[in-house]
């Protein structure tokens, strides 16, 4: 299937051919007939990407202390890495389509195949979209008006937050597709309208929608004259659906307000707000979130948790149906507001309409050019892309279940450099397989597991899904007789771990879980000093692990897992590691829990070895992340190592150390890859032990049972 990329690098476009997604719990997979392209959003997001350096930072300076902090913190390569890392991964733009239902996750109810409908998905031949990001459009409503549909909601929320009635006076600031869309709701609705632009064209289109308009040009006075054709009392409400960095709207429209008017802000523009004009009317200000209430709300769209209506009347599914229904009874007419046409493979020119001389407001991408062969396509061949260090032989290849941002940033690129050779690269979407898949040269992109477990040329499999995926897959790979690297945690339950311990007198082949830290090269350089140290030792670990909101999928618990299992595993092997010795016993202090977040993932975890040395893991999150996050100290026989973030090491009390620091930040990623690409070919000398992996994923998940007990 054919799908768009748009490089935040350099802001270029391309339409690039994908594999089709499975189907996913609370999701519906759909096949686009029409996808409108959003010319405010893609708009910024192309001239961002075609801005340089110094054009990106003024655009986004809340960045730019961000950046500075990990560079105090982790050092300027590490901060080089993940900036490019961010940047280097393309989009895919578009929330606005039109197609027909092609299958349907578990839990989904209602819709059934060759259903027509809308969502959110993006510019692609085939999407796969939370079912509470969709609607079922009424017959008498075609294509092409349908896939206006979200940009109408999201004038609609605008709406029901300025609550307007019939009569009031409300001014429509910004007539872009938006805008125009919220002319004609408003005027729907009984109110009378002034549409404000310095478009005089989009003026005349909202006065044909039976509003009054206003050209801003050299020398007008908007307020004033919004004032008197409020009839000198000022206007009831203010809509703001413009996009610029000016706080001149916000200002104007608090001018033009009555006493108590509200102004809502649907659009971008810039606030720093002035009080005495808002202090003096006493205004209500409020910034609409999109399509409605369960936006970025995980529950509701991944998980599929409707909100009841008794309590929640408009949700964004609800604000789309609302929309749907005005254009059945004729109230919204987008006819007017199409400008372009364009087949999908000229999507790159489509886009560039938006940064061009050439007038334009909608551009529609119409989505027919598919085989009926395509749409069943689970993968695609990246042959001609592969590199000639990474022409897999048979036996030898090794393949990615998962190509998120941490297997793309990290995991690949550490495999690239111990010369694995890859075959395929799977992601849910297929779009980051493909894209990760061309860079560094795979064989295949896929989004179907099963292309791994039976491919004879894939040896070893890299498991970097999200963590509850993890045992299942693990599971599914052993039984497939694969080498198996598990990016941390193994597993998130202890009946997910006896079942691969009971698989594993069975499995002949390698097992690894991603515990890199262990293999850091200053890590190795203290269990070097350590070697001749017999007494017990004690070790303290310290980590300021940060903060993050508790909406996050880390701290769900049957996702995530939370992020004692999740992350503080690896440093619990890392004790065990510099231990030496199996873990007899363990305890929890809890802190109570996280002021800034409110979850219970601030910890430290006792550990005490059978040589009777002890670890101390200070797992913090209440912090400053201007704070390196992560040391370690060990105490014995008169010594102690401290290790600074994996930077630095001091010693004290060696006699021929004292210390070291390295160029650039190494946490063992690419020494702990290279460990079990040489069990793969043969030499297991420096991969984990089983029993150590087993030992080490059991007290974590207890930990963590512990921790939310």
């Amino acid at each position: 299937m054919k799908q768009i990329f748009q490089s935040l690098k350099d802001g270029g476009t391309s339409v690039e051919e994908l594999p089709v997604p499975l189907t996913r719990a609370n999701h519906v997979l759909i096949e686009n007939r029409v996808s409108l392209i959003s010319a405010g959003t893609e708009r910024m997001l192309l001239e961002f990407g075609k801005a340089n350096w110094i054009g990106k930072v003024r655009q986004q300076p809340d960045k730019v202390k961000m950046v500075l902090d990990k560079v105090r913190s982790d050092g300027i390569f590490a901060t080089l890495d993940a900036v490019k890392s961010k940047i280097d991964m393309p989009l895919t733009p578009g929330y606005c389509a039109v197609g027909t239902v092609r299958d349907t996750g578990k839990g989904v109810t209602g819709l059934t195949s060759g259903t027509r409908v809308v969502s959110n998905g993006s510019h692609a031949e085939v999407v796969m979209v939370p079912h509470t990001l969709t609607a079922v459009v009424p017959d008498n409503v075609d294509d092409e008006t349908a896939s206006f549909t979200v940009l109408g909601a999201i004038g609609m929320q605008g709406i029901r937050l300025a609550q307007p009635t019939i009569g009031e006076s409300v001014v429509v600031m910004g007539l872009g597709l938006i805008g125009l869309l919220t002319v004609q709701m408003l005027v729907a609705q009984g109110c009378r309208v002034l549409g404000i632009d310095l478009n005089s064209a989009r003026c005349d289109m909202a006065r044909s929608y039976g509003a009054e308009a206003l050209t801003i040009t050299e020398g007008t006075d908007v307020v004033a004259a919004s004032k008197d054709w409020a009839r000198g009392r000022g206007v009831d409400a203010v809509i703001l659906t413009v996009s610029t960095t000016s706080n001149d709207p916000v200002s104007q429209a608090a001018q033009m307000c009555r006493q108590r008017g509200r102004i809502v802000l649907v659009g971008v523009t810039g606030l720093e707000l002035s009080r005495a004009d808002f202090y003096e009317k006493e205004l209500s200000f409020q910034v609409s979130c999109s399509y409605g209430p369960g936006r970025y709300d995980p529950n509701y769209e991944d998980k599929g948790r409707d909100y009841p209506i008794g309590f929640v009347r408009w949700t964004e599914q609800r604000n789309f149906e609302a929309v749907l229904d005005l254009m059945a009874v004729g109230k919204i007419d987008v006819r007017a507001l199409i400008s372009h046409r364009f087949d999908i493979n000229d999507g790159e020119k489509a886009l560039g309409l938006l940064t061009s001389d050439e007038p334009s407001i909608g551009i529609l991408l119409q989505h027919n050019t598919k085989e009926p062969a395509d749409i069943e396509k689970r993968s695609v061949d990246l042959s001609s892309t592969a590199l000639k260090s990474n022409v897999t032989s048979t036996g030898t290849g090794l393949s990615f279940l998962g190509a998120g941002n941490y297997a793309g940033r990290v995991l690949i690129p550490a495999f690239n450099s111990a010369n694995a050779h890859f075959r395929s690269v799977v992601s849910s979407g297929g779009a980051s397989a493909v894209h990760f898949g061309k860079k560094f040269g795979f064989a295949k992109a896929c989004t179907d597991p099963a292309e791994l477990y039976n491919d004879d040329d894939t040896r070893g499999i890299v498991v970097a899904t999200r963590h509850n995926q993890h045992a299942a897959q693990v599971l599914a790979a052993m039984q497939a007789g694969k080498h198996v690297f598990c990016e941390k945690p193994l597993c998130l339950t202890l009946d997910e771990l006896t079942q691969i311990e009971a698989a594993d007198p069975e499995y002949n082949s390698c097992l690894m879980v991603g515990f890199n830290r262990r293999y850091a090269p200053l890590v190795q350089k203290m269990a070097r000093l350590l070697e001749d140290v017999s007494a017990p030792k004690s070790i303290v670990l310290t980590v300021n692990a940060g903060a993050i909101p508790m909406d996050h999928w880390t701290q769900d618990r049957e996702i995530g897992g939370g992020r004692i299992v999740g992350e503080a595993c690896h440093f619990i092997d890392l004790a065990r590691f510099l231990a030496g010795h199996p873990i007899a016993s363990w305890s929890l202090v809890p802190t109570g829990s996280n002021d800034a977040t409110g979850a219970a993932d601030c910890a430290t975890i006792n550990l005490a070895f059978e040589d009777n040395s002890t670890a101390a893991i200070h797992y913090f999150t209440n912090g400053h992340k201007g704070m390196p996050k992560e040391r370690v100290e060990v105490f014995a026989q008169g010594r102690i190592l401290q290790l600074n973030n994996f930077i630095s090491l001091r010693g004290y009390g060696f006699p021929d150390f004292r210390r070291t620091r390295s160029i650039r930040q190494d946490k063992g990623q690419v020494a702990c890859a290279t460990a079990f690409v040489d069990a793969m070919r043969g030499d297991a000398s420096r991969i984990i032990p089983r029993s150590e992996l087993f030992e080490v994923s059991r007290v974590a998940i207890d930990a963590e049972d512990a921790i939310r007990a």
